[in-house]
């Protein structure tokens, strides 16, 4: 029986494994980017349209409208209710049998966003209203711009049938914005083993567009500390027809006018200086040449001053930042009130004490009716990522490719992310906004009339799939 077989199995084999090795080995298709990038603005849009002002987030109904285009684009992954109303989507693309933390890559964005004074924006701030060429609405870069392109290339990668290197992990994250008990702490501590990385990407970085050009690629490698401070005057309450000398609004009003006057000395850390030694590189030569000053000792302060009175960016960069955002006082017009609070919001560089400057603070205002108090909401020091990993190395490399001309250059980012997170479980995290930006959109994030140029949007898209297809792609 056996000998009359033989033959046809080893027929049978012998046809069968060409064909499975020109299916292992053929190259995969390339995924059509204009198309998706269409796509992804349709899904930005709808993304907006879902309110998810955090507090309180809402993010469940946002989480399960991402989770139904990876189902029908056929990429596991499950809504984890991290609490009530609120949820985070986990998709994965595995390149072997076992899912292989060692070597993953994970790509991070946040379903909430920050509230608005709709009074204030000349758009429905959640109808994804387009107008000359934008795309209106909160949560359009930060981070529903970012959650879609991340979306558009986890899909573009499975309608290629790509052969990975690597998994490719999707998360979309909940409460980024307020960092409370519904972020990514909580799925870092619950769900460790569905997010486990080597690598990450996530928000924090920029491309830079100036005079119509990328002027540079600015890859988030570490990031500012957030602190709060609650300051509080104390005095007595009576009738405001008999004004007193300890009135506690007057004593705060003059503590908030001395701390937000006051500006901590420069200290630009490692990241910090590369970035300037590089962007010194394109940049007129004037600017250039304070740039190049920061590492001549007997010229590097007047250089710090130079460069943050330049750019609100550049300053925040070089020193901790003190910006008072809140006052409350008062019951009634009449009544001196016993009590006046404010919130100071710092910034401070990673390393440096909250408890020194807090300690500075009582120096400035010298006043025995104020107290300051830190609040719990406090962030943490976070270890910066490698500037000569594979991930880093695939941004310059692709950086290069796609922006002419234009030069990468790591960052110290001055907000707070998911990345400082993920940093402190030795993920190798990097912060990219993959969309061409002026400094005026920029500095529209949390801001009014928050937009994403759809020229913008399209490139970014398409950068960011060039990314991660040349670090994750089997070689």
């Amino acid at each position: 029986m056996f000998r009359r077989s033989f033959p046809m199995i080893l027929a049978f084999v012998c046809a069968i494994l060409p064909a499975g090795n020109a299916r292992a080995q053929a190259p995969a298709a390339q995924p059509d980017l204009a198309r998706l990038a269409e796509e992804a603005q349709g899904w930005l849009a709808d993304l907006i349209r879902i309110n998810t002002t955090n507090p309180p987030g809402n993010e469940l109904a946002a989480a399960k409208y991402v989770a139904g285009i990876l189902q029908k684009e056929g990429i596991p992954n499950e809504v984890l209710e991290v609490a009530p109303g609120r949820g985070v989507v986990v998709g994965r693309l595995q390149a072997g049998p076992l899912p292989d933390a060692a070597n993953a890559l994970l790509l991070d964005a946040h379903l909430d966003v920050v509230g608005v004074d709709a009074s204030k924006w000349t758009v429905d701030p959640f109808a994804a209203v387009v107008r000359d060429g934008f795309l209106y609405g909160r949560g359009s870069v930060d981070d529903k711009g970012m959650l879609a392109a991340n979306l558009a290339t986890i899909v573009a990668l499975k309608r290629s049938a790509a052969r990975l290197g690597r998994d490719i992990i999707f998360l979309a994250t909940a409460d980024e914005e307020q960092g409370g008990a519904a972020s990514i702490k909580l799925v870092i501590e619950k769900y460790w083993d569905k997010i486990a990385c080597a690598y990450a990407i996530n928000e924090g970085g920029r491309v830079l567009l100036k005079d119509g050009k990328v002027q540079y690629i600015g890859i988030q490698a570490s990031e500012k500390v957030p602190y709060n401070v609650t300051v509080t005057a104390t005095g007595a309450s009576g009738h405001a027809s008999l004004p007193r000398p300890d009135n506690p609004v007057v004593h705060l009003a003059a503590a908030i006018a001395k701390l937000g006057a006051y500006q901590v000395p420069t200290q630009p850390n490692t990241i910090t200086r590369r970035f300037f030694e590089q962007l010194a590189k394109i940049e007129d030569d004037e600017t250039g040449k304070w740039m190049r000053a920061l590492e001549q000792p007997e010229r590097s302060d007047q250089a710090a001053k130079h460069l943050s009175e330049q750019s609100p960016v550049w300053n925040s960069m070089l020193r901790d930042t003190i910006a008072p955002t809140m006052l409350r006082a008062g019951v009634r017009q009449n009544v001196v009130p016993s009590e006046a609070t404010a919130n100071l919001n710092i910034r401070l560089l990673p390393g440096h004490s909250i408890d020194e400057l807090i300690s500075q603070f009582g120096k400035i205002v010298n006043d025995p009716q104020i107290r300051f108090q830190l609040a719990p909401d406090s962030g943490e020091n976070a270890p910066p990522s490698d500037l000569d990993s594979a991930l880093y190395k695939s941004i310059e490399r692709v950086s290069a490719q796609e922006f002419p001309g234009a030069i990468a250059l790591p960052l110290l980012g001055t907000g707070a992310t998911d990345s400082a997170q993920l940093r402190l479980h030795k993920v190798q995290a990097y912060g990219l906004v993959p969309f061409p930006l002026t400094e005026a959109d920029d500095l529209r994030w949390h801001g009014d009339d928050e937009r994403i140029p759809l020229d913008s949007f399209r490139k970014g898209v398409a950068f960011l799939y060039h990314i991660v297809n040349d670090f994750a792609s089997a070689k």
